[in-house]
């Protein structure tokens, strides 16, 4: 398929190089700095995850605006190089605040690369079945580069120091950005009906409220994300203080969960046709649910390895059938604000858990609130 479509090879390139350094970054250097060098407590954490999320939500809105205006190419070339700024802050960042606002910086332009990858399926391929590949390989390759980005984050962390992490995202966005300048498609740009960007925005969340199977597509995908919004504030933590080993082992756990996200990636286009439908979107939603569990529900490391790599395999089908899904589903002159508005909601998805997260963490422990979480998930899917 790269052979017939060099387009597809370089966003699969952008892609794995993005998420190798923004999995690297965001583990072993945002999360794993504030948990282990400014020692946060999971109140601080959530404070920054809501921070970070409130910038995120921004940032997937604005870039669905003009994805449809310029096209996705030109949105993950600009977002690659506005990321490197606040990375390099974070690197020298002396204190927690001021690390948090390196750290929003870095959401508000790393989550534009994530909505311009997922908008550009349908630039380059036609068809039900040509799109299912397309997004499968897409985020195959964003699911190999989540293997490799926390294992090597470890790798530099343990070799060299922990903030030393952040010159990975630096050397990886400028590639992904090179990568991305490569592709050739259609940029012709579209003018805005009157009222400018802010009626563009407008009727971009007006069609995904509107339209019965998006509406469904984008709930579904919020029931997944708001249940794993524990772990923007606590896995680190379920890490430190339940496991009780070093911050190396939330990058190799997550190299683990990146190999289940590759294998489950390439199964999709495997799968019947049936499984591209709204009853397949719920059963693997109902699967990535009961993951959670098997992932977080033992201290001991060969069981949370393997049940990082199960869960992964759920998750790693579920995204690339979500995104076909909606591809399916939009006018291609709506796509970036469609995928914009999913993105949102993911970000939203993982904001609402923190108000409540680190309180139930202190009450009734840090693995059994992301247990919880995972069992909402699997219920929500049973629900729809």
């Amino acid at each position: 398929m790269f052979a017939a479509n060099r387009n597809l090879l370089y966003v699969v390139i952008a892609r794995f190089v993005s998420r190798l350094g923004g999995s690297a970054v965001w583990f072993i250097g945002t999360m794993g700095v504030a948990a282990y060098v400014f020692e946060a407590t999971p109140r601080q954490l959530a404070i920054m995850s809501a921070i970070n999320g409130v910038a995120a939500i921004v940032g997937s809105l604005t870039a669905g605006v003009l994805i449809d205006r310029f096209g996705p190419r030109k949105v993950m070339i600009g977002a690659e190089i506005g990321s490197i700024p606040p990375v390099l802050w974070m690197m020298v960042a002396p204190t927690l605040p001021l690390f948090v606002l390196g750290s929003a910086g870095f959401s508000l332009f790393g989550i534009p690369t994530w909505t311009a990858g997922a908008s550009f399926a349908p630039y380059i391929v036609e068809g039900r079945k040509q799109l299912e590949r397309a997004n499968a390989y897409i985020e195959g390759g964003s699911a190999v580069g989540f293997v490799l980005g926390p294992a090597v984050g470890a790798l530099v962390a343990s070799l060299v120091s922990q903030r030393s992490v952040f010159w990975v995202m630096i050397i990886a966005s400028v590639v992904a950005a090179a990568a991305a300048w490569r592709t050739r498609i259609d940029e012709t740009p579209h003018e805005h009906v009157r009222g400018g960007a802010w009626r563009d925005f407008r009727d971009g969340l007006n069609l995904a409220y509107t339209t019965r199977s998006l509406r469904y597509f984008i709930t579904m995908g919020t029931a997944v994300w708001f249940g794993f919004g524990a772990f923007q504030a606590l896995e680190s933590l379920f890490y430190r203080d339940v496991v009780g080993v070093g911050v190396e082992w939330l990058g190799w756990m997550n190299t683990a969960f990146g190999i289940g996200l590759v294998s489950g990636a390439a199964l999709l286009p495997r799968l019947p046709a049936k499984v591209v439908s709204a009853r397949g979107l719920a059963f693997f939603t109902m699967l990535a649910g009961l993951g959670t569990v098997l992932y977080v529900g033992s201290t001991d490391l060969r069981l949370i390895a393997l049940g990082a790599a199960v869960w992964g395999s759920f998750l790693g089908a579920l995204e690339p059938l979500l995104r076909t899904l909606i591809h399916l589903d939009s006018p291609h002159e709506f796509v970036g604000r469609i995928v914009g508005t999913m993105q949102w909601h993911r970000s939203a998805g993982e904001l609402v858990p923190l108000a409540f997260v680190p309180a139930l963490a202190v009450s009734i422990g840090i693995q059994e609130t992301l247990i919880g979480g995972g069992v909402l998930v699997a219920l929500a899917a049973i629900a729809g």
